[in-house]
């Protein structure tokens, strides 16, 4: 151990938890046990299904999302229509593939807010400690204390309509749990011993915030991110149902589910089958990023 210390201090690298041989073990032993687990590979499989007809659709149909047919209009669920046909005649299916890639691109664009605004208020907050800390996190209690969908229909409201717009508005929501979390991790790694022998072989805080305390803080928030791209679905989806999202024709997910709200009875497929691909996508995630924060514990 005192040589591990010694060579840590001399290199500024972590301490050797493990050998490279026991990492690649217990790397092993990581992926058997979640290939032991059936519905984690479906729910991965989905999520691979849904990312690549986003981006290829025409592997999984033969229509288009705006080919329409007025005498094939309201058509049950049927093997040439897997989801019906809503009241233009337009193939369901087809038009719910392609409005993969508006909500995708959409819950990228929010993550990509949420991680980078996240992690760099968490660092701060948690490395700097102190009144810095104080303040940064009074005012991730202040966005906290109000609702997510609440404060994403504020921004947006103020932004304007658009996809880019429901992003950013929902991306802005979900940043306190990634600060919360990021700070959480740093307060952690800061104080473990590889990190007090960097700082004592003359490392400087900046050296030590890069190579050390940022790679080990990653984890928790790369689950987090596997979980809060459900929660950005279903804010994304709901904004969109509320007319805030892409202007029609455009097939985005929440527009599909709004478009067939006022023909439950008679249409009941039109609002249902959209609903649940977006709900199978949400719990698919939920499950990634539940079983993954289980086999990190």
């Amino acid at each position: 151990m005192t040589a591990a210390i010694a060579e840590a201090i001399e290199t500024e690298r972590p301490l050797p938890v493990e050998q490279s041989g026991g990492r690649r073990a217990a790397l092993r032993a990581g992926l058997d046990q979640l290939a032991r687990k059936p519905v984690f590979l479906i729910a991965v499989l989905y999520v691979v299904f849904v990312l690549v007809s986003a981006f290829w659709p025409t592997l999984f149909t033969a229509h288009g999302p705006y080919d329409t047919n007025p005498g094939s209009a309201a058509l049950a669920p049927s093997p040439d229509h897997l989801f019906g046909t809503d009241i233009y005649g337009r193939d369901l299916w087809t038009r719910v593939l392609y409005g993969s890639p508006l909500t995708i691109k959409a819950t990228l664009i929010a993550l990509s807010i949420a991680v980078v605004a996240g992690l760099a208020l968490g660092i701060v907050s948690g490395f700097f400690g102190g009144l810095t800390d104080s303040l940064l996190m009074r005012f991730v209690d202040v966005l906290l204390a109000i609702p997510g969908l609440l404060l994403a229909l504020s921004i947006v409201t103020a932004l304007g309509y658009g996809t880019v717009a429901v992003a950013v508005a929902v991306g802005v929501g979900i940043v306190p749990g990634f600060a919360r979390t990021t700070r959480a991790e740093v307060l952690k790694v800061k104080t473990l011993p590889y990190v007090e022998a960097a700082r004592a072989g003359g490392a400087s805080w900046t050296r030590v915030l890069l190579r050390h305390i940022l790679p080990n803080s990653w984890g928790p928030v790369a689950v987090l991110a596997v979980l809060d791209a459900g929660v950005a679905i279903i804010a994304i989806a709901s904004l969109s149902f509320l007319g805030f999202g892409a202007a029609p024709p455009a097939a985005e997910w929440g527009t599909l589910i709004a478009d067939g709200r006022n023909y439950l009875i008679t249409s009941w497929w039109l609002s249902l089958l959209p609903g649940l691909f977006v709900a199978l996508l949400v719990l698919s995630l939920n499950h990634i990023s539940k079983t993954l924060q289980e086999l990190t514990r």
